[in-house]
């Protein structure tokens, strides 16, 4: 018989498994991030261990109002399994060393009776990562609220344009709710032989400013809502964003949601990079680094 919760599998290595040490860390990055673009209907946040990218992750979060948030969605890239489309977790609640968030069960059934989304293992749910970063920081944002809301965890995967553009049509409407904040799991570029990808351009001088410089370009095409252009970046490019797709979904279901028209007019959404952080500083071929960055979509 299969467990009913997922466990907190990279609690102890990827970030503190013990609640005040945790606790604390959550409090102090989000206690230097600086409120930007508020509130947030969606934010981008990376998904490496804390040391690396824990305080740049408290700059989307803390664009966040508890008090207007439900539900949260959390689109996750898959890392370690192979998925068509998009996958939903097996179990009822996640885990966490600070208390445990529950699954909407009702939205799952929603997403099931569309056709359009499997099942994750149990096994191949603990053994990603990418939406489990960001359960901490979900629930150190909501802790006051911690009984009134619910997630809804979705693990993206190798998707074609028009599979982006599938699953941001289904999730629009979710986006279009004011109760529903989503939450975009990214690290950005992947730099080195390791990763099979050593992009340089020298006019930007040394190779981590030419890192950061191809890195900013794809965040100010994703600031300017643009599926198509964020594709072609992509595909121009090469750039390693590991999650191109679920980021690729949420742009299309802003897009879809923007040409809407509500009681008579559009929408105005705005997207804005909060911070952007590096690993490693490289200056050598041989050396290697991870990029991270947070934004927040705002929805009038």
């Amino acid at each position: 018989m299969s467990k009913n919760y997922r466990r907190p599998q990279h609690a102890g290595t990827w970030y503190s498994n013990d609640r005040t040490v945790l606790d604390g860390q959550l409090s102090r990055w989000l206690g230097k991030a600086k409120v930007k673009n508020f509130p947030a209907r969606a934010i981008i946040a990376p998904h490496a261990g804390y040391t690396y990218c824990g305080e740049c992750g408290g700059n989307a979060y803390k664009q966040i109002d508890p008090s207007k948030v439900k539900r949260v969605f959390i689109l996750g890239p898959a890392h370690y399994i192979s998925i068509k489309g998009c996958a939903l977790s097996t179990t009822q609640y996640y885990q966490t060393p600070l208390y445990n968030l529950n699954i909407d069960t009702k939205v799952y059934e929603e997403l099931y009776a569309l056709g359009s989304f499997e099942s994750v293992t149990l096994s191949s749910d603990e053994d990603e990562h990418s939406i489990e970063m960001h359960l901490p920081y979900i629930a150190k944002v909501m802790e006051d609220y911690k009984d009134q809301f619910t997630i809804v965890p979705v693990m993206v995967g190798s998707l074609s344009p028009e599979r982006e553009m599938q699953y941001g049509r289904i999730f629009s409407q979710y986006l279009a709710d004011p109760d529903n904040l989503f939450v975009i799991s990214s690290d950005f570029c992947h730099w080195g032989n390791r990763f099979n990808f050593q992009y340089y351009n020298k006019q930007s001088g040394h190779i981590w400013q030419s890192i950061e410089h191809l890195d900013r370009m794809g965040m100010g095409i994703i600031e300017s809502l643009d599926p198509l252009a964020f594709t072609q970046y992509l595909k121009d490019y090469g750039n390693t964003i590991c999650g191109r797709h679920p980021i690729g979904v949420l742009l299309n279901a802003i897009n879809i949601l923007r040409n809407s028209v509500n009681n008579g007019h559009k929408k105005t959404m705005t997207m804005k990079f909060l911070e952007y952080a590096q690993s490693n500083r490289v200056k050598k071929m041989e050396d290697s680094s991870v990029s991270y960055a947070a934004a927040a979509l705002t929805i009038q």
